[in-house]
């Protein structure tokens, strides 16, 4: 994928202002809709967002440290790499959720969670755009991070930026999900 950095940023910018409305309108909802889940296996509004959180915790420090340890100057397009495209149309969501594993330790199932997730969420978004802002000093190219799954993997930072941002989409669109069948379990 090949695209222009200012549109890549600018797209990226609107999801998770999109992300950050959607977790708004959660702040809506009662703690019972916000825990309620439809099966033992499945997760709660809460747990999805939590999800997101455990990975904010990572990565919005991580990328902070390469943006502001970062030697590149900006470039005008960015080209994604090719295991950083991958893993990023992989977090797209999809009309049939493709499942995946989650690590254990980015497992929120069991948690006693409040609404104090919502809150960290929407902290944890308006970094990513304050450091999506930050960004258009440096290369997306050239500026790597360090990603959860490996210590030997590193992604270039545009590409770092989109599997976090599709990720938190994928699971919004799962919150807002189990908020639909909510809906149709209590008809």
């Amino acid at each position: 994928m090949k695209i222009k950095t200012s549109i890549l940023i600018e797209e990226l910018t609107e999801i998770t202002k999109q992300n950050l409305l959607e977790v708004q309108e959660f702040q809506k909802l009662s703690i019972e809709q916000l825990n309620w889940k439809s099966n033992s296996d499945s997760w709660s509004i809460l747990e999805c967002i939590e999800h997101l959180n455990l990975y904010s915790q990572f990565y919005i420090p991580e990328i902070k440290l390469k943006i502001q340890d970062s030697k590149s100057k900006h470039e005008a397009t960015f080209k994604s790499g090719m295991l950083g495209n991958y893993f990023s149309k992989a977090m797209l969501p999809r009309e049939k959720i493709n499942k995946m594993k989650t690590f254990k330790d980015k497992n929120p199932v069991g948690s006693k969670l409040d609404t104090s997730v919502l809150e960290n969420f929407i902290d944890f978004q308006k970094k990513t755009l304050d450091l999506l802002n930050q960004s258009n000093k440096v290369s997306l190219n050239k500026t790597k991070t360090n990603i959860t799954i490996s210590s030997w993997l590193k992604l270039k930072l545009g590409d770092t930026f989109r599997v976090v941002i599709y990720h938190n989409h994928r699971h919004i669109v799962q919150a807002k999900n189990v908020l639909k069948m909510q809906g149709k379990h209590e008809e």
